[in-house]
């Protein structure tokens, strides 16, 4: 775009005048903004790799389970993403040869992914085009990344999506709970 100004903060001087404070407009609108950008550029870093950062997160969530494979249900739950969409998600990952689908033998009625020999080579080499880039986040420094960490943290907390003593650990960020 390169536009000589910066139309959030435009967008703001005007809801001021015709609305009132104009702060938490301004902070959305730059968060979604942010959002949009990020995500282009790391779809843009895992294109080579055939994937997106959605299907990127559900491979590194079966990386990180303790035998490879987990529920459909539980990935949506770690993910925070509607079941429908991690069907797709899983869907594409198995048409990849990244995943396959597994009868849970806990619920005979549920599916398990698991990553295979393949999902777990393209989540190396993706983390390590990822990690050169410093996930699109290489404009800020560590002090920086750790703030806005726990200023967005702060929200996540307010919209219930962990409990406020559920893994902060000492530092409040850093590296993610193996978990996830």
């Amino acid at each position: 775009m390169n536009l000589p100004f910066d139309p959030i903060e435009r967008a703001a001087q005007t809801w001021r005048v015709h609305f009132g404070p104009s702060s938490a407009m301004a902070a959305v609108t730059s968060i979604m903004r942010a959002h949009q950008i990020l995500l282009s550029q790391l779809d843009t870093l895992l294109k080579p790799h055939d994937l997106t950062f959605a299907r990127y997160e559900a491979l590194v969530l079966l990386t990180f389970s303790r035998t490879g494979a987990l529920p459909l249900s539980r990935i949506g739950e770690r993910l925070m993403v509607h079941p429908t969409s991690v069907t797709n998600t899983v869907s594409r990952l198995e048409r990849a040869g990244l995943v396959r689908r597994l009868p849970n033998p806990r619920d005979g009625r549920g599916v398990l992914a698991e990553i295979t020999d393949r999902g777990r080579e393209v989540v190396r080499l993706a983390t390590a085009d990822l990690m050169d880039a410093d996930f699109a986040m290489s404009a800020y420094g560590e002090r920086e990344l750790g703030e806005m960490f726990d200023l967005f943290r702060t929200l996540r907390v307010a919209a219930g999506d962990f409990g406020v003593d559920s893994g902060h650990g000492d530092s409040g960020h850093g590296d993610a709970d193996a978990s996830r």
